[in-house]
């Protein structure tokens, strides 16, 4: 795996295997996340789309989109 030097955290839950997300906050006002088994492939958003990103799925907004 070939993750750019962006100081990439992953959840401890994580093993070593594919599948995890990484993210990384370069600065205060980005974050960046990608998954292992597609590194080149980066999200860039800030952190209050972040946030409001969690709130939602939290709050049941999306679950529409899955099928049960």
């Amino acid at each position: 795996m070939t993750v750019p030097m962006l100081g990439w955290q992953k959840s401890s839950y994580s093993n070593e295997g594919a599948n995890c997300l990484h993210v990384a906050a370069p600065d205060n006002n980005t974050i960046k996340l990608c998954e292992s088994d597609d590194p080149e492939v980066v999200l860039t958003t800030t952190p209050a789309n972040l946030k409001a990103f969690i709130l939602g799925v939290k709050a049941g907004e999306f679950d529409h989109f899955v099928e049960d």
